[in-house]
């Protein structure tokens, strides 16, 4: 650890000129994390004064998402970003560029990409061409494993002009907001939250999509192929995830973000309606998820509805989880209890150690529905966040129905 900060030291020094402003100035920013592969993966980001303290917001299509823990030291500035124990490290070289490193801790090492940005570059893909073909609607979409293996997808998109915004749906979630451009026949899309770190690109003619790939992060790829279908759809999320027969009642205790033991028997949740939520706060769909628990809860508590969230993390170090979770709860305004499990998210034996009842989790997240009698009555795999649109807005509808059902009886 202690050599990586070095080195990360050197390299921002490395950067260090005499800049004349050693401020971010208010506006947009165009960045940009460098892989080794020479991909570019690009967003934008908006600098703004509030309350006498530097603020920016990532911006991904329709969503901001707000980093206010913002500090500037003789000619470097350091963003510490909301979630995903994630930030920025770089120097001013001049009052329009910096340059630095996206540095996002990981199990036990540091994930560190060359990082840069640029003062008033408005257009996250500079310099595209006049769009000839119409990429909107539902695509049924393969990724291409070197395995062999396909992992199927719903791409859904929606262009005006040459921009595009949209996402892809998968088993388990989204890809959150995309957002980009048809440069002539060429999508390109791209998606920065501190965390994650997303390029897709591709060919597309009438109602085919071929050569496409997808770079993530410092290192993944896959290629993925795509045709237009309105029909295109998932499982259905509450049939992937299964209880072992003959199961059907939990039994757990775990600590909260506090330090105290929570129990699924303690008289708080007896003859109570409770949803159960398998998360992580690396998790970006939990993060959508959570959000939305978190009005669902204020909402249904009064009538009997309780949430205990359930957070595999990176590391099994309580304080570590503790931490991040309490940034979570935080921004969130999470008011159920988050309980540390103490299980690693990688750990292959994370459901014996935790929910033997469960065969697999699956995904993250995931959302158990327990009766007043603390009964599984369903399982919903995986959550479509506010990328997905009408996607979304029939999940809540879902939710809002099922906890409206459980609460009756």
């Amino acid at each position: 650890m202690r050599k990586l900060l070095l080195a990360l030291g050197f390299l921002i020094a490395g950067y260090i000129t005499k800049a004349q402003n050693k401020n971010l100035q208010n506006g947009t920013w165009r960045a940009i994390v460098q892989r080794a592969d020479g991909r570019q993966i690009v967003f934008s980001f908006e600098v703004k004064d509030s309350t006498g303290k530097k603020i920016l917001y990532i911006k991904n299509a329709s969503e901001r998402l707000l980093a206010d823990h913002i500090s500037i030291k003789d000619d470097s500035v350091f963003i510490v970003l909301p979630f995903f124990e994630s930030q920025i490290r770089a120097a001013f070289i001049n009052e329009n560029e910096v340059r630095g490193v996206w540095l996002k801790r990981l199990v036990d090492t540091y994930q560190a990409m060359p990082f840069s940005a640029f003062y008033n570059q408005p257009e996250r893909f500079g310099g595209a061409s006049n769009a000839t073909v119409d990429v909107s609607g539902r695509w049924a979409v393969r990724f291409l494993h070197a395995s062999k293996l396909e992992e199927f997808s719903v791409g859904e998109f929606v262009q005006k002009g040459n921009y595009v915004s949209g996402t892809f749906l998968n088993e388990t979630g989204d890809y959150r907001f995309l957002e980009g451009v048809m440069d002539g026949d060429s999508l390109k899309l791209s998606a920065f939250d501190g965390g994650h770190a997303f390029l897709f690109t591709a060919k597309v003619a009438g109602d085919s999509i071929t050569g496409g790939q997808y770079f993530s992060g410092p290192t993944y790829h896959l290629n993925w192929i795509a045709h237009k279908d309105p029909n295109a759809k998932l499982p259905d999320e509450f049939s992937i995830t299964k209880m072992k027969p003959g199961k059907s009642n939990f039994d757990f205790t775990f600590r909260d973000i506090n330090g105290k033991k929570v129990s699924i028997n303690d008289a708080r949740f007896k003859n109570k309606v409770v949803l159960l939520q398998i998360m992580g706060s690396w998790c970006p769909n939990c993060m959508d998820e959570t959000q939305f628990l978190s009005g669902l809860y204020d909402k249904y508590k009064k009538r009997g509805l309780e949430i205990i969230g359930l957070a595999y993390e990176r590391s099994t170090d309580f304080a570590r989880s503790q931490k991040s979770l309490g940034s979570f709860q935080k921004r969130f305004h999470v008011k159920y209890p988050l309980l540390i499990t103490g299980v690693s998210v990688n750990d292959t034996m994370r459901e014996e150690k935790t929910l033997p009842q469960i065969e697999k989790i699956e995904g993250f997240p995931t959302t158990i529905f327990l009766n007043r009698q603390g009964e599984v009555e369903k399982i919903h795999t995986g959550f479509n966040g506010p990328g997905t649109g009408q996607h979304y807005e029939e999940q809540k509808k879902e939710f809002y129905a099922l906890i409206e059902d459980l609460l009756k009886k």
